[in-house]
């Protein structure tokens, strides 16, 4: 795990070296063991190194092909290099690396190279001959990459911070990324808080050459998705699950450092470390993060998990004051703004602290399983789109009856589902995330001028009546919605950028391509979470115990509300007053919120409070105007 640079036509920029250092200075938390820079006529890369496999010095990068015609920047981990590696034998390696393979793979197989790997990654290849520039991201988006683009130079970077160090980008908000933000708790890519800056989406490469730039998508779960279950008995199903995921856990524990995984106790974390278990003879490493022995602690689960399969387990007890104490630095790790994360900043400080450079996690499973209450939610409103038919002045009466019976933010968002244009998922589910509606915005923000909704285009390209993504199981499109908005746009992010503010790589077996395709064309039926992620559970069997299995869903839970109205209080006023002082906001629609949330309005949670509260101190650490 590492972090990539690079600026693409340099030839009127001064001091190219020296702007390319400044690059990975920048980013040098993501790879402490080794930094260089390459420059050529017309391109400089540069590369951070955390050395997780072959940690040798000849492994380090930019990597240079022998024959010195190719150059290669790589951030992420390839699962499967042994085996192209066997199908390259003629390639004279002179590494043990996978980085070496990425460079072997691209000179055989050209921009068709991605189709072969199985892994987390963005990469740069940089043709001396050719003066071409190849540049790829993962299927899932687990490995970041950013780019700016002004039609003079090309750059791009593991973070958004290192390309705001070239004297050509300009330190400013992209206003419709900040209602993005505001509405829905983050940015959806391609766009990123900062005007020009945008994000290479997952399954695509981009080829820079003398003709231009051309951006292609390579692969997409709706496009690519597995067939093989079709008209399979349940317990062929069941056993091509454990097979593949398994077989994804496996490949991850690749590694010549110290490794372990996340345990909190839940399904999915639990479903990793059983994997682990099965398939190494090494002792695994766990580690429980917990903050009380409240009755809402999740320790206790995960120490059954840990005494089942012998593992060597590190409980680590926090603090309110250790998590306060390290609030401040959390923010300031952040290379985007997000509400959700200091807690993994927390938990990768502990985990690193433990000794380890390298975790499984269970990210993904609840995506991809149906573990969230919307697919059971979506589901249900398949056959009750009778309702309408009823006239839209109905509708709303019976929605105000509901918020006046039930006030709640859940009925807030039943009625703006049922009075929504059409109930069909890129409609409704947008809802479901919404955390600031639009009437709101109009009144907080100084500009707002109900610009397009990014969660609704997503779904709308990808699932919505009579695209390519219709013809896929109902869930598997609930999956496309969650994976493609939240996952890849707060989880991804804030687990890449929060792990590597320790140097620590995080791999996330539920993300391997092979098992996304085939959970992804498993029918509804099979797929239905009538007992909690059921295919996955029934498909692991007695790998998992039922005292895990059967427990209500907890996560991580921190006294936010009262935090924020003492210890937290005047740091909460600092950030709500920088945005009041940037022009964008409205002071006395900020100062309302404030006064609601003290007062505990309902519709004023402290979540909706506090990502504004990041984001104003995450505009001042950054200098951002």
């Amino acid at each position: 795990m590492c972090g990539i640079n690079g600026i693409y036509q340099i030839q009127d920029l001064k001091d190219p070296k020296s702007l390319i250092i400044g690059m990975n200075k920048a980013s040098l938390h993501r790879g402490p063991d080794h930094t260089d820079v390459f420059l050529d006529a017309n391109v400089a890369l540069g590369h951070n190194r955390l050395s997780v496999i072959d940690i040798q010095e000849s492994s380090n990068q930019p990597f240079i092909s022998e024959d010195g015609k190719f150059v290669l920047v790589f951030n992420g981990e390839i699962y499967n290099f042994k085996d192209i590696k066997r199908i390259l034998k003629n390639y004279d390696y002179q590494t043990e690396s996978d980085t070496e393979v990425v460079l072997a793979a691209y000179q055989r197989w050209g921009k068709g190279c991605v189709n072969h790997f199985n892994g987390m990654f963005s990469f740069a290849v940089w043709d001396v001959e050719k003066e071409t520039l190849f540049i790829a991201r993962d299927r899932l988006g687990i490995k970041p990459l950013y780019y700016y683009d002004n039609l003079k130079q090309f750059a791009f970077s593991s973070e958004v911070r290192s390309l705001l160090t070239l004297p050509f980008i300009e330190n400013k908000i992209n206003k419709d990324a900040l209602i993005d933000y505001v509405k829905y708790g983050t940015v959806h890519a391609p766009r990123t808080i900062i005007e020009g800056v945008k994000v290479l989406m997952p399954g695509h490469y981009t080829i820079l050459d003398a003709n231009g730039i051309k951006t292609v998508q390579y692969w997409n779960a709706n496009l690519h998705y597995s067939t093989e279950s079709y008209n399979k008995p349940y317990d062929i199903i069941k056993s091509k699950v454990k097979e593949k995921f398994l077989g994804a856990v496996e490949k991850r524990l690749v590694a010549d450092v110290p490794f372990g995984a996340f345990l909190s106790g839940g399904i999915d974390s639990s479903a990793i470390v059983a994997a682990m278990a099965t398939v190494s003879e090494q002792k695994i490493k766990t580690f429980n993060i917990s903050f009380d022995e409240s009755e809402f602690s999740e320790a206790k689960f995960a120490r059954q998990i840990a005494k089942k399969y012998n593992t060597e387990h590190h409980e680590i007890k926090l603090t309110p004051d250790d998590f306060l104490t390290d609030l401040p630095n959390a923010i300031l790790a952040m290379d985007h703004p997000s509400g959700d994360g200091p807690n993994s900043y927390v938990v990768s400080k502990a985990t690193k602290e433990a000794g380890v450079t390298m975790a499984l996690s269970g990210l993904g499973g609840d995506e991809l399983f149906a573990g969230y209450a919307i697919f059971k939610r979506a589901y249900s409103l398949l056959d009750k789109k009778w309702m309408m038919s009823f006239p839209l002045l109905l509708r709303k009466t019976l929605g105000a009856g509901l918020k006046m019976v039930r006030p709640s933010i859940s009925s807030d968002k039943i009625v703006e589902t049922l009075t929504s244009k059409y109930l069909e998922l890129p409609y409704y589910y947008p809802v479901n995330r919404e955390v600031t509606k639009d009437e709101e915005l109009a009144k907080l923000m100084t500009y707002y001028d109900y610009p397009a909704n990014a969660v609704f285009e997503i779904l709308q390209n990808g699932v919505g009546i009579g695209t390519y993504g219709a013809d896929v199981p109902f869930l598997s499109r609930v999956s496309y919605s969650e994976i493609n908005t939240y996952m890849q746009n707060v989880l991804l992010r804030d687990t890449d950028q929060m792990s590597m503010a320790h140097a620590l790589e995080v791999r996330t077996p539920f993300l391997d391509h092979e098992l996304v395709q085939y959970v992804w064309g498993v029918r509804d039926e099979v797929k239905f979470p009538t007992t909690p992620k059921k295919l996955l559970v029934e498909a692991l069997g007695d790998l998992l115990p039922p005292e895990i299995v059967n427990r209500p869903k907890m996560g991580f839970t921190l006294p936010w509300i009262t935090w924020m109205k003492k210890d937290l209080s005047s740091y909460c006023e600092q950030g709500l007053e920088y945005l009041s002082e940037s022009g964008y906001f409205n002071p006395s629609e900020l100062q309302k919120l404030w006064g609601k949330f003290l007062k505990g309005d309902y519709r004023t949670p402290w979540s909706k409070v506090w990502q504004l509260v990041v984001l104003g101190h995450w505009m001042k650490n950054n200098k951002v105007s």
